[in-house]
């Protein structure tokens, strides 16, 4: 979609164009175009609220702090990563876990694991600082706009100045400008504050918890140097340089650069910013380049101009938190709190739903290549993970801590959830989209079945039999039920822990078979036939046998079998649909009281799998409403305070706002079943709407038009070959048919 053009002055002339406008694309059954970015009368003066820009490695956050337009700087792989010592004791195991448990006294795990996390700052992701430029002397703002589509924000002063801010896409540096300038402007650095200053008192979360000696800032004639020393080998060096074409102009660049880390550049910023500098006019070019690109890779068109909107600002976070050769999505990406502390939960990758939820929307919308960074930080980890693996669980296989550092390596907290017994299984989801989304063997074999393998491994390994003949795990959870009492461990596996058994079984089984390897095959089929089937009762799919959800919360982890990982759906027959719902009903049934905002995002993909447009798109407007900060950051708690949420408080996590965008591209385009599905659960007042260039898997790229509440159009091109299966609206029935690569077919 393209930025509507229409300027004028007179409002009355305004709406007549508007409505003729409106009423031209409804004939031709297109939508008019829309505005998708940010838009606001003055610069936030919130962290939480700034315009975020970032190109996967680097972020930054543009605010206004006393006075002062403020560049708040982030860098993805900037982590203070020292050992936790409570976890190379030889009480830090599964089986002792289990045993404290079997004596209903958790104390001694409280100790090891939980209690650690508020006595230590670190192993915590880091803030970077930030660049300052003092432009209260220019007045009042008339506009700050971030387009999403070139990823570039400007600031138009009332009295005609004009910034432009980029991170850029391609040489992962910050670009600034202005231009108009009445008198010259000052550029300042701001480093973190490591040592408390004199008086303050120290908290929690206080930097100075971390101690470090305050780095170095080095300023000279048009530039900046500042070099921070982090734990161990980790460092960090900030260049800034500046300087004015003319007298009305201001020009500047900066760079980040880490050492130390899996991430780290060989050149360090200094010297890479004295190598050589783009002028902003040919780095801009190059960077709106990119987006371009990134744009055309999918689009969507709706008749509600809400969901269209928060789907771009989505899809824009996703493609400035993740890219290649850089670190996957964690709980904050690339914009860590500003606020002179450590981020909310360390900032660290959660693998209980915040990395998963992140990395939904990455397929059907076509950016694989922004989806992989997930999978290739999972196989970086991987020898770390399966060295986790023989030393708390002590068996061979992989499973992977559950809240993890930039390496992998297992943070603490919460201990039923830090040491999830599954959390492998659920990441082996990942691997197996990769593999459907893009249909490579290459990846298959190299790749996604080595890893899933190696979970199914642990599973066997680490599972005991019933008296009943099943298996089952020694101590089962179900992430963050009941928090982290003793009654979040059960004695019976829960259903968010054998759906992630399930699904790596089946997923190991088909991987195997795809590559030839039937044996493999079916030893993997035969693991799965000896766990049990997912518990169930008159509220449908219970925590764990004989638990249904007690009480209304956040989390929708007894309902992973039927999204994201499909092992329950609605294809499978009328018990199954009821099965489903009642399911979904129960869950709401109970109330809002313990959601955030990613329940709701959540529960609209699972509204969307049982084609309940209506309700996903109910859902979605809650949270878009309710639980997103101005600039479209989700905030976890209910920011109206209309009851939508017990919780009113505002910590800054991404997964809300990527399930977002994984609920509606669930209502255009489905295929998990391996039939091809278009519009399946869009809401029925809607009269038109389109998609472009998304994918289904088995590599197959779709484009389809909805008219006059009929599907007009389908075409489908088939990316690497094959059988193409799906549901024909013109027809009403499931058709196939053998492609070869680069064919395109259409219907309608």
């Amino acid at each position: 979609m393209k930025k509507s053009f229409l300027k004028t002055n007179g409002i009355h002339r305004l709406a007549i164009l508007l409505f003729v406008l409106f009423a031209v694309s409804q004939a031709n059954g297109q939508q008019p175009n829309r505005k998708h970015g940010l838009d606001f009368s003055q610069i936030p003066t919130r962290w939480d609220e700034a315009i975020p820009l970032g190109n996967g490695i680097s972020g930054t956050l543009i605010w206004q702090k006393d006075g002062n337009l403020r560049l708040a700087l982030d860098r993805a792989d900037l982590w203070d990563l020292r050992p936790v010592k409570e976890f190379s004791g030889p009480d830090y195991s599964y089986k002792f876990v289990c045993d404290a448990v079997e004596k209903g006294d958790m104390q001694p795990i409280y100790d090891i694991i939980d209690a650690r996390t508020s006595k230590d700052i670190a192993p915590t992701k880091i803030p970077a600082g930030a660049i300052e430029i003092p432009v209260a002397k220019l007045g009042e703002v008339a506009s700050v706009h971030l387009d999403v589509h070139t990823a570039v924000c400007t600031i138009t002063w009332k009295n005609g100045v004009v910034g432009r801010f980029f991170n850029n896409a391609v040489d992962k540096r910050g670009y600034f400008r202005f231009s108009h300038l009445p008198d010259t402007l000052s550029v300042h650095l701001q480093s973190p504050q490591f040592e408390l200053p004199e008086g303050e008192k120290e908290n929690q979360n206080s930097l100075s918890r971390l101690g470090y000696k305050n780095g170095k800032i080095v300023r000279k004639a048009g530039e900046i140097g500042y070099r921070q020393k982090a734990y161990g080998d980790v460092s960090y060096e900030v260049a800034l340089r500046w300087s004015t074409p003319d007298v009305q102009t201001l020009e500047g660049s900066y760079c980040l650069t880490t050492t130390g880390t899996w991430y780290s550049e060989p050149t360090p910023a200094g010297k890479a910013m004295k190598a050589g500098v783009k002028d902003f006019a040919t780095a801009l070019r190059e960077h709106t380049d990119w987006w371009k690109n990134y744009w055309e890779q999918c689009e969507i068109s709706l008749p509600d101009p809400v969901l269209e909107r928060q789907w771009y600002l989505e899809m824009y976070k996703f493609g400035s938190a993740s890219r290649k050769d850089a670190p996957p999505i964690c709980l904050q990406a690339v914009w860590t709190a500003d606020n002179g502390q450590t981020p909310p939960w360390r900032g660290d990758f959660h693998n209980d739903l915040n990395t998963q939820l992140s990395y939904w929307p990455g397929y059907a919308s076509n950016h694989l290549e922004e989806s992989e960074v997930f999978t290739d930080w999972l196989w970086k980890i991987k020898e770390n993970s399966e060295a986790f693996t023989r030393q708390f669980f002590g068996v061979e296989g992989m499973n992977v801590p559950c809240i993890a550092t930039l390496e992998g390596k297992n943070l603490g907290g919460w201990n039923q959830y830090s040491h999830s017994p599954t959390a492998g299984g659920w990441l082996a989801h990942h691997f197996y989209l990769q593999w459907k989304y893009s249909a490579d063997k290459l990846f298959l074999e190299e790749r996604a079945y080595p890893w899933v393998k190696e979970v199914a491994r642990y599973f066997e390994h680490v599972s005991v039999k019933g008296k009943d003949g099943k298996r089952k795990l020694p101590l089962s959870s179900s992430p963050e039920i009941n928090d982290n009492g003793i009654n979040a461990w059960f004695k019976e596996t829960t259903n968010y822990d054998l759906a992630c058994i399930r699904f790596t079984y089946k997923a190991a089984a088909e991987m195997a078979e795809s590559l030839g390897l039937t044996e493999e095959a079916e030893y993997w089929q035969q693991q799965l036939s000896e766990w049990p089937d997912f518990a169930k009762d008159a509220t449908g799919l219970t925590i764990a046998p004989h638990y249904p959800l007690p009480y209304t919360h956040r989390h929708l982890s007894n309902m992973l079998a039927i999204h994201p990982l499909g092992l329950l759906d609605v294809s499978q027959g009328k018990e199954a649909e009821r099965l489903i719902k009642r399911s979904i009903h129960h869950f709401e049934e109970v109330g809002v009281g313990g959601w955030v905002g990613y329940t709701y995002t959540w529960l609209a993909n699972l509204h969307a799998r049982v084609f309940d447009g209506d309700a996903a798109a109910r859902a979605l407007h809650i949270f878009a409403k309710a639980f997103c900060s101005p600039n479209s950051f989700h905030l976890n708690g209910d920011q109206l305070k209309k009851g939508y949420s017990g919780f009113t408080y505002r910590p800054f996590t991404l997964e809300g706002n990527f399930a977002f965008a994984s609920a509606i591209q669930e209502m255009l385009l489905q295929s998990h079943t391996g039939i091809i599905n278009v519009f399946p659960a869009i809401p029925e007042s809607w009269q038109n709407a389109s998609f472009r260039n998304m994918r289904a898997m088995g590599a197959f790229i779709v484009s389809a038009d909805y008219k006059k509440g009929k599907v007009s159009k389908i075409v489908v091109r088939s990316e690497k070959g094959g059988k193409l299966k799906i549901f024909n609206p013109f027809t009403n029935k499931v058709e196939e048919k053998e492609m070869k690569a680069g064919e395109t077919i259409a219907l309608g």
